[in-house]
Parts: structure tokens; sequence; C-alpha cells
């Protein structure tokens, strides 16, 4: 079973996708995807424009809170993909990831990007969690 999850939370769905979804396996076990994450907030504001460490924060803490609105919490993160609009801002994303994925160590994919959806966010990331 596959539920769509939109929280009033986030900012408003303008196009064909949700903010999650999460997906029944059995019983005891589901699978929750999260769609790529940036540096907005509900209102649709960048947040921490030019600070990629501030930026990639406000993105962890928006991906934590959505696992613990749904079922899970960043330990149970299985794959982490992170778009970058600068390569060279790796140090400071890698230290940041390291934090708040230190439990989880899950398998990780990190791409340079020429832009995001919002101009002034310079990193997305999006997660798959398993519980």
């Amino acid at each position: 079973m596959k539920k769509i999850i939109n929280p009033a939370s986030s900012a408003e769905i303008m196009w064909a996708y949700s903010h999650w979804l999460e997906i029944d396996l059995t019983k005891a076990q589901k699978m929750l995807f999260v769609t790529g994450q940036i540096a907005m907030d509900k209102d649709w504001n960048v947040v921490c424009e030019g600070d990629i460490e501030g930026q990639t924060e406000f993105v962890f803490e928006s991906i934590e809170n959505i696992l613990k609105e749904s079922w899970a919490s960043l330990d149970d993160i299985v794959k982490v993909v992170i778009y970058v609009k600068n390569m060279e801002n790796f140090p400071k994303i890698s230290k940041i990831r390291n934090k708040y994925l230190a439990n989880s160590k899950p398998v990780s994919t990190l791409v340079e990007i020429s832009n995001t959806v919002k101009k002034g966010c310079d990193i997305e990331i999006d997660v798959i969690a398993m519980k």
C-alpha cells in the first residue's frame, strides 16, 4: 500500500509530486521515500542564502523532522543522494552529513548540479528510509 503524505508544515504542493511516500512492505516493515529537500521554508523563502553549511544543516533538520512526523529517524536512512551546486563545498557538506548520518551509514551519492528548483538554494538532499 502506498500512502502519499503532504503535511501542512511543508510548502504547498504546486506540481505532480508528494513530499514523501510511505510504502507498506509487510505489516511490520515500511519504506519512506522523501522528496528532495532544499533550504526553503514553508512560505517558499530561501533559508541561509549563500551559506552552504547553514543550508545543509537546515535540510538535514527538515529531513529529520519529516522522518519523526512519519515513523522513523535518521538512523533508519538506507540511501541518501546529495545534489550540490559547487563541489568545492564537499568538505563542509561532508562534515555535516557525517554528523547527521553517523549511525545509519547509508549508501550515498553526491553529485554536482547546475541549479536547484529555487534560486538561492545551493543543495538538495533526498533519502530513502526503512523501518
